[in-house]
Protein backbone atom coordinates (compact mmCIF):
# COMPACT_ATOMS: atom_id res chain seq x y z
CA UNK A 1 0.00 0.00 0.00
CA UNK A 2 2.74 2.45 0.94
CA UNK A 3 4.54 2.13 -2.40
CA UNK A 4 1.34 2.73 -4.36
CA UNK A 5 0.23 5.63 -2.16
CA UNK A 6 3.64 7.34 -2.19
CA UNK A 7 4.01 7.06 -5.95
CA UNK A 8 0.43 8.23 -6.51
CA UNK A 9 0.56 11.17 -4.10
CA UNK A 10 4.16 12.09 -4.94
CA UNK A 11 3.36 12.05 -8.65
CA UNK A 12 6.64 12.39 -10.54
CA UNK A 13 8.49 13.97 -7.60
CA UNK A 14 9.30 10.73 -5.76
CA UNK A 15 9.98 7.12 -6.63
CA UNK A 16 8.90 4.73 -3.93
CA UNK A 17 9.58 1.03 -3.70
CA UNK A 18 8.37 -1.35 -1.04
CA UNK A 19 9.84 -4.52 0.32
CA UNK A 20 9.15 -6.73 3.28
CA UNK A 21 11.22 -8.75 5.67
CA UNK A 22 8.87 -11.71 5.02
CA UNK A 23 7.01 -11.05 1.74
CA UNK A 24 4.03 -13.19 0.83
CA UNK A 25 4.98 -13.34 -2.84
CA UNK A 26 1.68 -11.83 -3.96
CA UNK A 27 -0.44 -8.76 -3.25
CA UNK A 28 -3.47 -9.46 -1.11
CA UNK A 29 -6.81 -8.94 -2.90
CA UNK A 30 -7.94 -6.73 0.00
CA UNK A 31 -4.98 -4.43 -0.60
CA UNK A 32 -5.87 -4.10 -4.27
CA UNK A 33 -9.53 -3.48 -3.40
CA UNK A 34 -8.98 -0.69 -0.84
CA UNK A 35 -6.49 1.06 -3.12
CA UNK A 36 -8.86 0.76 -6.10
CA UNK A 37 -11.54 2.43 -3.99
CA UNK A 38 -9.31 5.52 -3.99
CA UNK A 39 -8.39 5.20 -7.67
CA UNK A 40 -4.82 4.16 -6.87
CA UNK A 41 -3.33 1.64 -9.30
CA UNK A 42 -0.98 -1.20 -8.41
CA UNK A 43 0.56 -1.26 -11.89
CA UNK A 44 3.93 -2.97 -11.88
CA UNK A 45 3.90 -3.76 -8.17
CA UNK A 46 4.53 -7.14 -6.61
CA UNK A 47 5.34 -8.49 -3.18
CA UNK A 48 9.12 -8.44 -2.81
CA UNK A 49 11.82 -8.91 -0.20
CA UNK A 50 14.32 -6.34 1.02
CA UNK A 51 17.05 -8.02 -1.05
CA UNK A 52 15.07 -7.26 -4.23
CA UNK A 53 15.23 -3.46 -3.99
CA UNK A 54 18.28 -1.16 -4.37
CA UNK A 55 18.37 0.04 -0.75
CA UNK A 56 21.85 1.56 -1.12
CA UNK A 57 20.50 3.94 -3.78
CA UNK A 58 17.67 5.22 -1.57
CA UNK A 59 17.52 8.47 0.36
CA UNK A 60 14.93 7.20 2.85
CA UNK A 61 13.86 3.87 4.27
CA UNK A 62 10.49 3.81 6.00
CA UNK A 63 9.95 1.03 8.51
CA UNK A 64 6.26 0.25 8.84
CA UNK A 65 6.58 -1.49 12.19
CA UNK A 66 3.92 -4.14 11.66
CA UNK A 67 5.12 -6.11 14.69
CA UNK A 68 7.88 -7.68 12.58
CA UNK A 69 11.59 -7.29 12.17
CA UNK A 70 12.34 -4.46 9.76
CA UNK A 71 16.06 -4.65 9.09
CA UNK A 72 17.92 -1.74 7.55
CA UNK A 73 21.07 -2.86 5.75
CA UNK A 74 24.32 -2.16 7.58
CA UNK A 75 25.96 0.96 6.21
CA UNK A 76 22.75 2.54 4.88
CA UNK A 77 23.57 6.24 4.58
CA UNK A 78 20.08 7.64 4.12
CA UNK A 79 17.44 8.56 6.65
CA UNK A 80 15.36 5.92 8.44
CA UNK A 81 11.77 6.87 9.25
CA UNK A 82 9.74 4.74 11.67
CA UNK A 83 5.98 4.42 11.32
CA UNK A 84 3.81 2.33 13.61
CA UNK A 85 1.42 0.75 11.12
CA UNK A 86 -0.45 -2.43 12.07
CA UNK A 87 -0.27 -5.37 9.70
CA UNK A 88 -3.69 -5.82 8.06
CA UNK A 89 -3.01 -9.44 7.11
CA UNK A 90 -5.87 -11.73 8.20
CA UNK A 91 -8.13 -8.80 9.14
CA UNK A 92 -11.37 -7.66 7.55
CA UNK A 93 -11.76 -5.13 4.75
CA UNK A 94 -12.61 -2.31 7.15
CA UNK A 95 -9.30 -2.85 8.93
CA UNK A 96 -7.50 -2.71 5.56
CA UNK A 97 -9.23 0.63 4.93
CA UNK A 98 -8.08 2.00 8.28
CA UNK A 99 -4.51 0.90 7.54
CA UNK A 100 -4.71 2.49 4.08
CA UNK A 101 -5.88 5.75 5.62
CA UNK A 102 -3.10 5.70 8.24
CA UNK A 103 -0.47 5.04 5.59
CA UNK A 104 -1.89 7.84 3.43
CA UNK A 105 -1.70 10.24 6.38
CA UNK A 106 1.93 9.25 7.01
CA UNK A 107 2.84 9.52 3.32
CA UNK A 108 1.30 13.00 3.06
CA UNK A 109 3.22 14.10 6.16
CA UNK A 110 6.50 12.72 4.82
CA UNK A 111 5.96 14.34 1.41
CA UNK A 112 5.26 17.68 3.10
CA UNK A 113 8.44 17.28 5.15
CA UNK A 114 10.44 16.52 2.00
CA UNK A 115 9.02 19.62 0.30
CA UNK A 116 9.99 21.75 3.30
CA UNK A 117 13.50 20.25 3.32
CA UNK A 118 13.83 21.02 -0.41
CA UNK A 119 12.70 24.61 0.18
CA UNK A 120 15.26 25.00 2.97
CA UNK A 121 17.97 23.81 0.59
CA UNK A 122 17.19 26.48 -2.00
CA UNK A 123 19.15 29.71 -2.10
CA UNK A 124 16.11 31.55 -0.72
CA UNK A 125 15.68 29.12 2.12
CA UNK A 126 19.36 29.20 3.12
CA UNK A 127 19.31 32.99 3.45
CA UNK A 128 16.32 33.17 5.78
Amino acid sequence: MAEALANHLGRDKVRALSAGSRPLGYILPETAEVLAEQGIPLDGQWSKGIDEVPVDDMDYVVSMGCEVSCPVPLGFKGRVVEWDVPDPYSHDLEFFRSVRDLIEENVRSLLASLALDAWRDTAYGRHQ
